[in-house]
C-alpha cells in the first residue's frame, strides 16, 4: 500500500457514513450476491450506510432482482435507467445519488470482492481523499490483459495520473471530494476523467492491492469493436480537453 502524500494517516472513523453503489448492466447472475456481501461488510465499518444499484437499462432479470432486494431491505435502493446511458452515465448517477460521507463503488459483474472494502477503509484517514484499488493480477483473457495494460499505461502517461491502475473500479472516496469535480463522460473513460480531475483539484490519493476474479456470468460490455472504438475516440478527446488545450491556455496566460 502506498500514499501519494506524506500526510499522517489515521483510520477512518465509524461515525462517517458510507454509500456503496454498483453500476449494473445485465448482471442478474452476480448482483444479488454483491449486494448481500456489501450488507455484511458495511456494519463492521459504520452504523450509517446504504447500498445503491444503478440499473443501466438492463434487458435481463436485473431490474426484477433489484426491486426485490430493495423491498426486502430499507438500506437498499434501486435506480433504473430506462435506456442504457453507458458506464459513465451509470457512475454519474451513482455519485449524484450517494448521500453518505464516504462513497465506495465497484462493478456489478462480480470481478471484485466487495468485502475488500474493509482493506481500503482504514487508509482513508486525515488528509486522504481517495483510496484507489489496484489489481494484484488481472483475471481476464490474454488479449484483454494486453489491451488493459496498454490502456492503463497510456492513460497514466498522457494524463499524468497519480495512481498505478486507473482501470481498477474499486474506489473509496470522500463525498466532498467528488463534489468538487464535474464529470461529463458517458463511456468508460470516466475513470480517467475522475482521477485526473480529482488530482487537479488537489485531492490526495492512497492505494491498496485488491484481488481480481474471472467473470463467471454475462459478457463484458467493453470488449466489442464498437465500444473499443468509441472509448478510444473519447479517450483522446478527453486528453485534448484536459491536458493539451488546458496547457495551451496556461501558456498563453503567461505570455499575456
Amino acid at each position: 500500500m502506498n500514499q501519494s502524500s506524506s500526510t499522517a494517516r489515521t483510520p477512518g472513523t465509524a461515525a462517517e457514513g458510507i454509500s456503496v453503489f454498483f453500476p449494473a448492466y445485465n448482471d442478474a447472475g452476480t448482483i444479488a450476491t454483491l449486494v448481500r456481501e456489501a450488507l455484511k461488510v458495511l456494519p463492521t465499518l459504520t452504523e450509517d450506510y446504504e447500498v445503491i444499484v444503478v440499473n443501466d437499462g438492463s434487458t435481463d432479470e436485473t431490474p426484477a432482482i433489484l426491486d426485490e432486494l430493495a423491498r426486502s431491505n430499507p438500506r437498499v435502493r434501486a435506480i433504473h435507467h430506462e435506456q442504457n446511458k453507458g458506464y459513465g452515465g451509470a457512475l454519474r448517477t451513482g455519485f449524484e445519488s450517494a448521500a453518505k460521507d464516504l462513497i465506495f463503488y465497484t462493478d456489478g459483474d462480480g470481478q471484485y470482492d466487495v468485502r475488500e472494502l474493509a482493506r481500503l477503509h482504514p487508509l482513508l484517514g486525515d488528509g486522504v481523499d481517495i483510496v484507489n484499488g489496484y489489481k494484484l493480477k488481472r483475471a481476464d483473457t490474454k488479449h484483454r490483459q494486453v489491451i488493459g495494460a496498454i490502456y492503463n499505461q497510456l492513460a497514466r502517461f498522457l494524463f499524468r495520473l497519480p495512481v498505478r491502475d486507473v482501470d481498477c473500479d474499486f474506489r473509496l472516496m470522500r463525498r466532498r471530494a467528488v463534489r468538487r469535480v464535474e464529470l461529463v463522460s458517458s463511456s468508460g473513460v470516466i475513470c480517467v476523467e475522475l482521477v485526473r480531475k480529482l488530482h487537479a483539484a488537489g485531492c490526495v490519493f492512497a492505494e491498496a492491492p485488491v484481488q481480481h476474479y474471472p467473470r463467471l456470468h454475462g459478457r463484458s460490455q467493453f470488449f466489442t469493436l464498437k465500444r473499443v472504438a468509441r472509448t478510444a475516440a473519447d479517450f483522446f478527446a478527453l486528453w485534448l480537453k484536459l491536458v493539451v488545450l488546458r496547457t495551451s491556455v496556461r501558456g498563453q496566460r503567461r505570455v499575456l
